[in-house]
C-alpha cells in the first residue's frame, strides 16, 4: 500500500522539476533585432517636400519626431507633431520586431485618422518598409526607404502605387537628430 502512494508523489515531483527546467527564468529579454531599434531614440527635426497624388497636394513638409523606449524595452515609441500641405498633424507610433514572422512592426495613429500597419527589414543602414490601405475606392501599395546618413541624421523616401500601378515618390525628406533620449527606465 505504502508503495501507491510514493509513486504519485515521486511522479508529480519529477514533473514539476521538467516543467521549471523549461519555464524562463525571469521576464523576457529583447533580442538584437529589437536593439537594432536604439538607432531611433531621441528627437528628430525633419524637413522635406510632398510631391501630389491622387487627392492629396503637394508642398513643403515640416516636423519634430520624440522617440523614447516604452516600458520594458520591445518598442520605441514615439510622439510626432508637423505640418505639411494638408494642414498640421499629431501622431503617436510604436515600432518592434516581430520574432515569429521575422520582420520589423510600425503601427502609428494621427490626428487626422489615419492608422498605419507597416511591416519592415533593415539590410546595413537602410531600412525597407511596406503597408497596404485604400484612398477612396482605390488600393494603394506604400513602400518607405529610411537610410542610416550618420548616427545623427537620415533621409526618407515615400513612393505609392495605386491598383497596382507604377509607384510614385510622394515625399522626401531628410531629419537630423538634435537630442539624444534619456536611458529607458528598468521595469
Amino acid at each position: 500500500m505504502k508503495r501507491m502512494t510514493v509513486l504519485p508523489a515521486v511522479c508529480t515531483m519529477f514533473l514539476a522539476i521538467s516543467i521549471q527546467a523549461q519555464a524562463p527564468q525571469g521576464p523576457p529579454k529583447p533580442g538584437p533585432e529589437v536593439k537594432r531599434l536604439a538607432y531611433n531614440i531621441g528627437t528628430w527635426n525633419m524637413t522635406g517636400e510632398a510631391k501630389p497624388f491622387g487627392p492629396m497636394p503637394g508642398g513643403k513638409v515640416t516636423g519634430t519626431e520624440k522617440c523614447e523606449w516604452y516600458s520594458g524595452g520591445f518598442f520605441v515609441m514615439c510622439h510626432s507633431e508637423g505640418t505639411g500641405p494638408m494642414g498640421p498633424a499629431k501622431g503617436v507610433s510604436f515600432m518592434g520586431y516581430d520574432p515569429n514572422e521575422k520582420v520589423y512592426t510600425y503601427h502609428e495613429f494621427s490626428s487626422t485618422g489615419d492608422a498605419i500597419d507597416s511591416k519592415g527589414t533593415v539590410n546595413g543602414d537602410t531600412w525597407n518598409w511596406t503597408a497596404e490601405s485604400k484612398m477612396g475606392d482605390a488600393k494603394i501599395s506604400v513602400r518607405v526607404t529610411i537610410k542610416e546618413v550618420s548616427k545623427t541624421e537620415y533621409t526618407f523616401k515615400l513612393e505609392m502605387s495605386q491598383n497596382g500601378g507604377e509607384f510614385s515618390v510622394v515625399q522626401e525628406a531628410t531629419a537630423h537628430k538634435v537630442t539624444a533620449a534619456a536611458p529607458a527606465k528598468k521595469s
